[in-house]
């Protein structure tokens, strides 16, 4: 005669479910939720600091506490940044300069990358390591050099020393960029449109150029930030307030004794940092496409 005995079961908390892996405690969770919170307030409590000091007056300022509110909300100060501030202008200036030294970046970056990474030629490697090398000159060095190029050949006074300084800074980085991304383009697509009688040319801007899409736009916004923050290459070569950039027309706000329109100054930060902000929110996702396309290859 059998016995029927029951079988055991376990009685541990901790014991691991149906995938094999043990299940996270409710503390766990909270902890994250914790840390992601404090990231936030230290992320978006400076704007939002920022934008309610760009609507003081510049006595409140002074007077009352750096962290109250403002006692009279002076929307005046973004009209006074646009228009006595002239951050319109320097605006303008800053987007005729980035956008020109972005377009001759990418075109000559994202050809280099090509050349170097998918094209079989003798030397590619060196040249490579050339561009690499150009990453560790400090363009501190090469200020007063370019100076003296700029001023001897007419172009001072003009927009050109800063397109044309800002494409070599930044070409090295994006050479460097692009022959990584390329790295993950089958090569079978370029074999096969050399069979169908495409030349090099036609592969380059029908083939590369739409698979790299992504990756353009990474490198793109990239770029356009480091040019358009900058400003020691900017305050170097515009001798001209009309040629003046967003960063060295920050400066206007200082006045000849030290006096300095709070108000309005940060009215003109806010318009610079919301601004670019926006561009990067609205971009983000394919930046992160960018990001992960080169990091394996197949």
């Amino acid at each position: 005669m059998a016995i029927d005995t029951p079988v055991k079961t376990s009685t541990n908390p901790r014991r691991k479910g149906p995938s094999g892996a043990a299940p996270r405690r409710p503390g766990h969770r909270l902890w994250v939720k914790a840390v992601v919170a404090l990231l936030l307030v230290v992320e978006i409590y400076p704007l939002i600091w920022m934008f309610l000091t760009s609507l003081k007056s510049n006595d409140d300022y002074l007077n009352n506490s750096t962290w109250s509110l403002p006692t009279t909300w002076q929307w005046a100060n973004y009209t006074e940044a646009w228009t006595t501030g002239n951050i319109g202008l320097y605006v303008q200036n800053s987007l005729l300069a980035v956008v020109p030294a972005l377009a001759l970046m990418l075109l000559l970056g994202t050809a280099a990358g090509f050349a170097l990474q998918i094209m079989v030629w003798k030397g590619r490697s060196l040249t490579l390591l050339v561009f690499l090398a150009g990453m560790m000159v400090p363009p501190q060095m090469i200020l007063l050099p370019l100076f003296t190029v700029y001023f001897q050949t007419g172009l001072s006074g003009t927009l050109w020393p800063l397109i044309l300084t800002y494409t070599g800074t930044g070409l090295p980085l994006t050479v460097f960029m692009m022959a990584t991304y390329y790295r993950s383009v089958p090569r079978e697509l370029f074999e096969a449109a050399t069979i169908d009688g495409a030349g090099i040319l036609r592969a380059f801007w029908t083939i590369s150029v739409p698979l790299v899409r992504n990756a353009l736009l990474t490198v793109g916004l990239v770029q356009f930030f480091f040019i358009w923050n900058d400003l020691l290459i900017a305050l170097t070569f515009t001798n001209n307030q009309d040629l003046r950039t967003v960063q060295v027309g920050l400066l206007n706000f200082t006045g000849d004794f030290g006096a300095t329109q709070y108000g309005p100054l940060f009215a003109a930060i806010c318009i610079n940092v919301f601004g670019t902000l926006l561009i990067y929110l609205f971009l983000n996702q394919k930046v992160m496409k960018g990001l992960t396309s080169g990091a394996v290859k197949g």
